[in-house]
């Protein structure tokens, strides 16, 4: 199986060192504008072959889209990073016309792939994808959700004092500091709800530092965090090439889930060898059902920016 990664930056590094350490795919190509940049990348993970035991084969190329023929998933994390201050919002202008660029090369070598979008504003970038190129609703993913609900679970854990890995939880909706939904009331630790632990104030606190999950770590390292995200395109990547049909949040075209319609965002997903297999229509109640509307109003905001693109 092989996976191509379009940007060799921190995300998209630490998504093709996780990919080889933990065996997922049998090749990994990263991508790059920059002379030389993918392929360093790409040289120093290999390196790590022999003291790490894996045998995933990496390489790098610079604006090379032939060597990245017949890419089963494409990996899409080109564009600039947020800055301290910056929202995903005030990326769009500049990584619309990187993103569409991006998705047309790919799939001139690679027409079947499946497209996982990385890039910010990451529902508007997906969406964006989605109606340049024409493909299946199935074959392109946004994977904010993956990281909202890693995050979600970090800090679930860090109030609870248990580990994370024993606790269910779930982030939907826009993949945006005011647009994602952490589902508290869903939450479970080892099947018991967190409610039974941690108070509603406590709870309310987690929900908060979630939505600022991504936004306090670009304050503390001055750029975007790179571990968990490129660690969670890795986890969607392996659900997608193994068929795992793990159920995971991911920004996907909605055709009257959840109530909307012509938009991407975060839904709970089953992910498999088809890329998305199901979208599950999941319960609210009115509370979360008004936040979901309301997130889907602001991301359909942002897509309207992509009308001059499209055009």
């Amino acid at each position: 199986m092989k996976v191509t990664i379009v940007g060799a930056g921190n995300v998209g590094a630490t998504c093709a060192d996780v990919i080889s350490y933990r065996g997922i795919a049998s090749e990994v190509v990263l991508l790059d504008i920059k002379e030389g940049f993918a392929e360093g990348k790409a040289l120093d993970i290999m390196q790590c072959a022999t003291n790490t035991g894996f045998n995933t084969k990496v390489s790098g190329v610079t604006n090379d889209y032939s060597k990245t023929a017949n890419s089963n998933v494409v990996v899409i994390t080109s564009g600039i990073p947020r800055k301290p201050g910056m929202t995903r919002e005030e990326l769009i202008g500049i990584n619309a016309g990187i993103v569409k660029t991006v998705v047309e090369n790919v799939l001139v070598y690679s027409p079947d792939a499946i497209i996982v979008v990385v890039s910010n504003p990451m529902d508007t970038m997906t969406y964006l994808a989605l109606k340049a190129t024409g493909l299946p609703k199935n074959r392109i993913i946004g994977m904010g959700g993956a990281l909202d609900s890693s995050r979600f679970r970090t800090y679930l854990s860090m109030a609870l004092d248990k580990p994370a890995n024993d606790i269910s939880a779930m982030v939907i909706g826009g993949h945006g500091d005011t647009t994602m939904i952490p589902l508290t009331r869903l939450a479970s630790y080892n099947g018991i709800p967190v409610s039974q632990f941690l108070s509603e104030e406590a709870l309310q606190k987690v929900a908060a530092d979630t939505m600022v999950g991504g936004a306090t770590l670009t304050g503390l390292l001055g750029t975007s965090a790179w571990y968990a995200p490129g660690a969670s395109v890795a986890y969607l990547v392996d659900s997608i090439l193994n068929d795992q049909k793990k159920m995971i949040a991911c920004s996907v075209f909605v055709e009257g889930e959840y109530g909307q319609n012509d938009i991407c965002i975060g839904v709970p997903c089953i992910i498999g060898k088809n890329g998305v297999e199901e979208i599950l229509d999941i319960e609210l109640n009115d509370n979360e059902k008004a936040l979901f509307a309301k997130s889907a109003d602001a991301v359909r905001q942002m897509n309207d920016a992509l009308k001059s693109i499209l055009a």
